[in-house]
């Protein structure tokens, strides 16, 4: 059985706690993925796979259920700095073509979304695809004891 996903949606979240593997789960928690088992894979969109809501994405998923993933991730506790994790996707206009997502994360800086995008587009470019459109998401917050900000890509397969 091959694993091919059919679908992703995409999440992001902030988590704060004095301990940084629980400031991880509360960011997993405020993106709404804290319930699967989550596996990271690198960055390709299948072709002809759907974009579809976090809503939808996560009605199709169970407590427990092993999902692959491409997620940005960055944990601090440089107390007052901004920090942030971003996904970018590029599809492409030939629907035969894979699209591609690609991870940015760090200290805050502007056009940090912008860059994920841009990163997946090169990248769709090495193909020789032409890209049809671009998507970002991004969780930026302010470091307070522990904080961890997560964006992801997650399929449903």
């Amino acid at each position: 059985m091959a694993l091919i996903p059919k679908e992703v949606f995409f999440v992001s979240g902030i988590g704060r706690h004095e301990d940084a593997l629980v400031s991880f789960e509360l960011a997993l928690r405020d993106a709404g993925i804290e319930r699967f088992n989550l596996v990271p894979v690198s960055s390709i969109v299948p072709p002809n796979c759907r974009v579809v809501s976090k809503e939808e994405g996560l009605k199709k998923l169970s407590p427990g259920e092993i999902v692959f993933c491409v997620m940005a991730r960055h944990t601090s506790n440089d107390e007052g700095a901004e920090i942030f994790a971003s996904v970018g996707a590029a599809f492409p206009e030939d629907d035969n073509l894979n699209g591609y997502i690609a991870e940015h994360s760090g200290v805050w800086y502007e056009g940090a979304e912008k860059h994920a995008k841009k990163l997946a587009e090169e990248m769709l470019k090495t193909q020789g695809g032409k890209v049809a459109r671009t998507f970002g998401i991004t969780a930026r917050g302010r470091v307070e004891k522990f904080t961890t900000a997560v964006a992801a890509a997650v399929f449903v397969i």
